[in-house]
């Protein structure tokens, strides 16, 4: 028999967790269940996969330079990658705006409506943390998020997740002088980091068995910890506005696909669909960073050189979803509060998003800490802030995992394009986790 494929058990485990959720729900004791024996499932696949990202990165990056025995070719790589993620995210930003413009959901929530979120969410720590965090944010310097990608202590660096441009540094400062040293002296640490990527991806396959359950428990969470439904469905026009934006970025996506790579981008979407199904159960572009790396190579057959730099850089700097949602979230929360936005503020929220999504990358909560920052370059009134924040607060959480599915998506769509680009995009050869387990039972 023939057995089911990844994406369609995780698809059936997160829709048996969005039942088992809502059933739990009408039972008394029931989140206080999901939230003692089922939530753990999940925290610790989360918690997997966040354990080898860091790992996963430095051995994949840095074999991926040493494979390319000339510098000239990371370079271009580097170049067209940097050049394309800016390029989809102005681009995200601006379907946002065309969007909320023309549908312009703000104008339809009642004052009454207002009070209620405002009363909701205005004081909650969530929110204030996020203000604050912000400000901070605002204080540094433009270039600041450069001195902050070079690490003073790299094991410091590999010993924490939120430093993810730090780690890549590193790994591209060595993976370059392992290169300029020669290949003979070179060796014993290259089969090091070459022997490292393979066990690390077979760390992944091993993983992904118990995705299914892991999905189902994520799912299940989400669902007994959602807010209040009454205000949930008040927000149902702008939450629909952001989905309609992130849907039109996967049609984007496809469009380059089909016709920059020549690949059939359902064919695209079904090989990279067990990373956007994580990407939206755990709200996390760095958690599935090690599948959406083992999926873009083995399955989309995106060379080690390109995906080791492109998938990473991303996960940290490309922020197509977030962006888009800021944008449509800023004229939201603009036209709800009647504050008026001129062409020329609109402009301004394009530039600042776009930068936000660089220079923010590594906050947690990055989306509601750039959408301050974002608010405060169109000249929004600093005391109502909070009241804004808590508008769309209510639905952050789900529109959150929608919007993880993008960034990834894009990530990988990105390292498909640099790939084809430069002669990179090769056949596919996907490996199962028992390849050696007859050898060794």
């Amino acid at each position: 028999m023939k057995k089911l494929a990844l994406h369609w058990q995780i698809l059936i485990g997160m829709l048996f967790g969005l039942v088992f959720g809502f059933i739990m729900l009408q039972i008394d004791g029931g989140p206080e269940f999901v939230g003692k024996w089922i939530k753990w499932l999940g925290t610790v696949f989360v918690k997997l996969l966040k354990l080898i990202a860091i790992p996963l990165i430095l051995a994949s990056l840095i074999k991926g330079i040493s494979d390319l025995k000339d510098i000239s070719k990371f370079a271009n790589i580097g170049l067209r990658t940097i050049g394309i993620y800016v390029l989809t995210t102005v681009i995200a930003i601006s379907i946002g705006l065309v969007l909320v413009n023309v549908i312009q959901p703000g104008d339809g929530v009642s004052d009454e409506t207002i009070a209620k979120l405002t009363e909701t969410y205005a004081g909650d720590s969530g929110v204030q943390s996020k203000i604050s965090e912000a400000s901070r944010q605002k204080e540094s310097g433009p270039l600041d998020f450069i001195v902050d990608m070079v690490p003073d202590n790299a094991v410091a660096a590999l010993s924490n997740n939120k430093l993810m441009l730090q780690v890549i540094f590193f790994a591209i400062f060595l993976g370059i002088s392992m290169l300029l040293i020669g290949e003979e002296k070179a060796k014993p640490l290259k089969d090091f980091f070459d022997s490292l990527n393979d066990v690390v991806l077979k760390m992944v396959d091993l993983i992904m068995l118990s995705a299914p359950f892991a999905v189902f428990a994520l799912l299940a969470n989400v669902v007994v910890s959602s807010g209040d439904p009454d205000l949930l469905y008040a927000l149902l026009k702008y939450a629909g506005v952001v989905v309609l934006g992130l849907f039109l970025m996967v049609v984007f996506y496809s469009i380059l696909v089909a016709t920059i790579t020549k690949k059939n981008p359902f064919w695209f979407l079904k090989e990279i669909s067990p990373a956007q199904l994580l990407a939206f159960s755990t709200s996390s572009s760095a958690a599935t960073l090690p599948v959406t790396m083992e999926r873009v190579e083995e399955h989309i057959g995106v060379d080690k050189e390109v995906s080791s730099f492109v998938l990473p850089v991303g996960a940290t700097i490309n922020m197509d979803g977030t962006s888009l949602y800021q944008a449509v979230a800023a004229v939201f929360i603009a036209q709800a509060l009647g504050f008026d936005l001129t062409f020329a503020d609109q402009l301004t929220i394009i530039l600042t998003a776009l930068l936000a999504s660089i220079g923010s990358a590594a906050v947690p909560g990055a989306g509601m800490v750039m959408l301050v920052i974002v608010l405060e370059s169109v000249g929004f009134p600093a005391d109502k802030l909070a009241i804004g924040l808590a508008l769309i607060f209510a639905v952050d959480r789900p529109l959150d995992m929608c919007r993880t599915v993008i960034n990834v998506t894009g990530d990988a769509t990105v390292s498909m394009l640099v790939a084809k680009s430069v002669g990179k995009l090769g056949k596919p050869k996907p490996k199962e986790w028992d390849d050696h387990y007859e050898e060794v039972k």
